[in-house]
């Protein structure tokens, strides 16, 4: 394990190692996979997005064999977090979305891990999946698709899924169908890059001429003018040309903060469609499939209990069957329904709701135009600080958890909790507008509205 997180820490430099993995990240090698737990939703999705290769490529050196990773979600660990780590945290995530990097190349494509096939299907996620059905089946009806949710509920699954099915297809010419998948960050920084190296013509000539088009965090886009009136260019070549584009975002276009109002309009013309936190019969069917990939025997009423308890997202319950596999090994392969109600105790007392602290944030974070790193770093800039309050408040409205428990969560105090909560109920209580900075300048909202707004999209 030492040797593996060394090779890591060479690989990612040091000042990114002690950031996302030497305090509040435990990680772990065990029966051919690495093991990565995590604090939160946000530090997750960092790490599959931008170190999940890195990780991949030090274990398997290790190892001497091939590594899977696997993220899950454990916020006991969020009290290992300092403020510092989490103020460092936020400058990494300011530095790489705003493109900063003056020779950095452009990311590689990720792996697309996912198929179709292997999507769970229930109430809760049926209508995005029949439309990337649709989006496959050639029959033209969806043209353009905007899914949004919660973290970790299957978006990411869907877009490469559709694009994972259009790689072994031909186009009506007889040629393979041109298709991109590309996070917002990747279309940011290729646009960046291709500006700074006047390769304009060849960055659009990349993307215009696809069949396909699938865009994931698009929410990552917010506040980022240039690159979204580059954006709309794109989206216009393709619609105009009748090809396809697949959007993927933590919340609904009209509630990412900054965003053209131009783009709005693109994304709210075609369907969007919302996939929401699984149902019980259909966190049954994923514990069901994840327990025989991990060849994990579990009896009924182990995986009741799980289904009956982790509620918000398809990662936190992969996760939890991670942690049960790990156990496993110590108990001879044989798991209780005391062992399991013993292992998840922690993680139920902080998550004991169908939405969590992760969910909140992200969708505080869009609507602001800013990270959920920032929402947990030390940072006071009146737009961040608004953003807390609001987050902190609609954790208390929204989940189980204590004032105490909010704050481990997001890095603060209790009193810092406290205080939010009663600043917000007298800006509510008097009928206030909140106003935040932007890039264009100030907005100011009536409280009362955007707490509506986010009520709807939390759900």
């Amino acid at each position: 394990m030492r040797d593996m997180l060394s090779s890591l820490q060479e690989s990612i430099g040091p000042q990114k190692f002690n950031a996302w993995f030497k305090h509040g990240t435990s990680v772990s090698i065990d029966d051919g996979q690495v093991k990565v737990a995590v604090p939160n939703p946000f530090t997750a999705n960092w790490i599959e997005q931008h170190y999940q290769s890195d990780l991949a490529a030090s274990a398997t050196l290790c190892a001497k064999k091939p590594m899977q990773v696997v993220v899950s979600i454990d916020p006991s660990l969020s009290g290992q977090c300092s403020k510092r780590k989490l103020d460092i945290q936020a400058d990494i995530v300011s530095r790489t979305t705003q493109g900063r990097a003056r020779h950095r190349a452009p990311i590689k494509s990720p792996t697309l891990r996912h198929t179709l096939d292997e999507f769970v299907v229930g109430e809760c996620n049926e209508l995005a999946y029949q439309a990337a059905k649709s989006a496959v089946s050639g029959a033209g009806h969806f043209s353009q698709i905007f899914v949004h949710g919660p973290c970790g509920v299957g978006k990411t699954h869907l877009l490469q899924g559709i694009c994972n099915t259009l790689s072994r297809r031909d186009g009506k010419d007889g040629q393979p169908l041109r298709w991109r998948y590309v996070t917002g960050e990747q279309f940011t920084n290729e646009f960046i890059v291709a500006v700074r190296n006047r390769k304009g013509n060849e960055f659009r000539n990349r993307y215009r001429g696809l069949d396909l088009l699938a865009i994931d965090d698009v929410h990552f886009l917010a506040a980022k003018r240039a690159t979204q009136s580059e954006f709309l260019h794109t989206f216009n070549a393709i619609e105009a040309a009748g090809k396809q584009i697949i959007l993927a975002s933590d919340t609904h276009p009209r509630l990412v903060g900054e965003l053209n109002e131009q783009l709005v309009s693109r994304f709210i013309s075609g369907l969007v469609v919302k996939i929401e936190a699984p149902d019980k019969q259909t966190r049954m069917a994923i514990l069901k499939r994840k327990a025989k990939q991990l060849k994990l025997k579990l009896n009924t009423d182990v995986l009741e209990y799980i289904a009956l308890h982790i509620r918000a997202s398809v990662r936190e319950l992969e996760g939890t069957l991670v942690k049960l596999s790990a156990l496993a090994a110590l108990e001879n392969g044989k798991i209780t329904l005391e062992i399991t109600r013993d292992a998840l105790a922690d993680h139920l007392a902080q998550t004991d709701s169908a939405v969590t602290l992760g969910d909140i944030e992200a969708v505080v974070a869009a609507f602001f135009g800013i990270t959920p790193a920032d929402i947990h770093s030390s940072r006071r800039t009146h737009t961040v600080s608004v953003a807390r309050m609001i987050a902190m408040s609609l954790g208390r409205r929204h989940t189980r958890m204590s004032f105490p428990e909010i704050g481990r969560f997001m890095g603060k105090n209790h009193s810092s909790v406290v205080l939010a909560v009663q600043r917000l109920d007298k800006v509510l209580a008097a009928k206030a507008e909140l106003n935040w900075n932007t890039p264009v300048g100030t907005k100011s909202m009536p409280a009362a509205d955007i707490l509506k707004l986010m009520d709807e999209q939390i759900g």
